[in-house]
């Protein structure tokens, strides 16, 4: 043995034991996703924020084994790249509309509301960073469904526990179950809708739909699964599946069931894998079309029937038809009161008041909420309690009011520049899905079903949340980029060997 190689066999050990740690970092990353509101964190550290992921604890520790080292040292894919515009613009409106003068709000200084603005965009950035690049191979993709799989089975297991309640209420088993919730969330559990492991129903169905029934969903429609159980035709993401939308279900989310119900009924109809050339005729795909469109109905009937029964014994969702059958006059301005909109509607038309006045970058990161009060609608605060309530100062509250909506709060925080940026990394992350969907291979296939799945609920969802905190829509863009950039790694040509070589050299998990 020469000397030479001596060296390379002392860091093989070394090198081993990191990967080992960065895959055991990366499965807890992984399991712990769908806490997003964790009480337990330090004043310093976000512990007065509402939105609290507990994957950011692990998060911390992939950025200094995984994704710092390698940023520094090999290629990005350029979907990655896409989003740095968007980066640069939303720091750039923060900082200056630090010297607009603008007076402290609650106590809160522009110059904190800024940093902390700056600062949970990039803890975004870093989720999606992390997921892109700790994904390596085909193993690790099936690999990170595995371990998301398991952290959602820990969160729909003791979702399953407070549906109990939800559906059968009592008084002792409630309070039990809320006990126990206080060491998940800050809030308290409602009665009469299931919140699963975080701050309220709405979040944990935004969750279930950009980070779970894609690939669900994908899996059932294409027979691809990454687990070598199957019984027949029932395959452990079948059950999952079925699992999830009764959870969904009991939660209640309007905006949660739209996407359900969406997503079921474009990938029903047009994402299922075709027949091979030759294998049919113009009677035989007749006959599955008319297959298609009968199971597409009983499927999307089942799923209303189940919220008709459930939610009729929920006032709060009961809204959506009961207003219609009240002796009072009726008016579409009236329902959307009724159901809860006109809040939002304030929100939304304030945020776009502000984005006119400045309509190049915005008002800065953060900043929506020191010109809520001076740009609302002519409207009668009475008619909306909740914005009535936020704009009444009180002692115990602190928490400055935000859009509601990502893509009104992008428009009026970073402006007309800022949204455009953001909607080219989004389009970036739709064509890698066709760019997988149209792959002649299977797994790759999926990886585009699913991937567009995840966008589509995304699109509709991001009119319901704001916080660029959430690991939802990052984590699932994190794995649309992987699955292409794996599939762009094994398809290149030979000469791009080197780069590939010098890759291998980074302490990834093993593939």
């Amino acid at each position: 043995m020469d000397s030479a190689s001596q060296p390379e066999i002392e860091k093989r050990p070394h090198s081993d034991t990191l990967k080992k740690l960065t895959l055991v970092i990366w499965a807890v990353f992984l399991l712990t996703l769908p806490f997003t509101n964790f009480p337990f964190f330090p004043s310093g550290f976000g512990g007065d924020a509402l939105v609290r992921p507990l994957s950011v604890y692990p998060l911390i520790a992939l950025l200094l084994l995984v994704t710092i080292p390698t940023i520094l040292k090999n290629k990005l894919p350029k979907t990655v790249l896409s989003l740095l515009p968007f980066v640069l613009v939303a720091v750039t409106a923060s900082l200056i509309s630090t010297l607009h003068g603008i007076d402290s709000l609650l106590g809160i200084s522009v110059w904190q509301r800024a940093l902390r603005a700056i600062i949970t965009l990039g803890i975004g950035v870093a989720i999606y960073l992390t997921t892109s690049i700790v994904i390596r191979s085909q193993a690790d993709l099936r690999r990170t469904l595995r371990w998301i799989y398991a952290g959602w089975g820990i969160a729909l297991l003791w979702s399953s526990i407070q549906a109990v309640y939800v559906v059968n209420f009592t008084e002792a088993y409630y309070r039990w179950v809320s006990s126990i919730q206080k060491f998940i969330s800050t809030r308290r559990l409602l009665e009469s809708r299931v919140s699963g492991t975080t701050y309220e129903p709405n979040w944990f169905a935004e969750q279930i739909c950009i980070l779970l029934l894609p690939w669900l969903l994908a899996s059932v429609l294409s027979g691809y699964s990454v687990f070598r159980w199957r019984w027949r035709r029932i395959t452990i993401e079948l059950l999952l599946l079925g699992w999830s939308i009764v959870i969904l279900t009991l939660t209640f989310s309007r905006a949660g069931l739209a996407v359900m119900l969406i997503s079921l009924l474009i990938g029903l109809l047009f994402l299922r894998p075709k027949k091979k050339v030759g294998q049919t005729d113009n009677r035989s795909t007749a006959k599955s079309r008319g297959r298609r469109i009968i199971e597409v109905t009983l499927v999307i009937s089942a799923v209303l029937g189940g919220l008709y029964l459930f939610g009729s014994r929920n006032t709060f969702f009961s809204r959506i038809w009961d207003y219609w059958n009240r002796d009072k006059p009726v008016s579409l301005e009236g329902y959307l009161d009724y159901v809860g909109f006109g809040a939002r509607y304030t929100y939304f038309a304030t945020a776009y008041r502000i984005y006119e006045q400045n309509p190049q970058l915005g008002v800065g990161l953060g900043n929506y909420a020191f010109y809520f009060e001076e740009n609302l609608p002519d409207r009668l605060l009475a008619e909306t309690p909740e914005v009535l309530r936020i704009l009444t100062q009180s002692a115990d509250r602190y928490r400055l009011i935000t859009p509601k909506s990502l893509y009104i709060r992008i428009l009026a925080e970073t402006g007309l520049i800022g949204l455009g940026a953001f909607l080219i990394f989004v389009l970036g992350i739709i064509g890698s899905t066709l760019y997988l969907r149209l792959s002649p291979r299977e797994d790759e296939r999926y990886w585009g079903t699913a991937g567009l799945l995840a966008c589509i609920s995304f699109l509709f969802l991001a009119f319901t949340f704001d916080s660029f905190t959430f690991p939802n829509m990052w984590v699932a863009f994190g794995v649309i980029t992987a699955a292409t950039w794996v599939s762009y790694r094994e398809s290149a040509p030979v000469d791009d060997m080197k780069f590939r070589q010098s890759e291998t050299k980074q302490p990834l998990p093993a593939s």
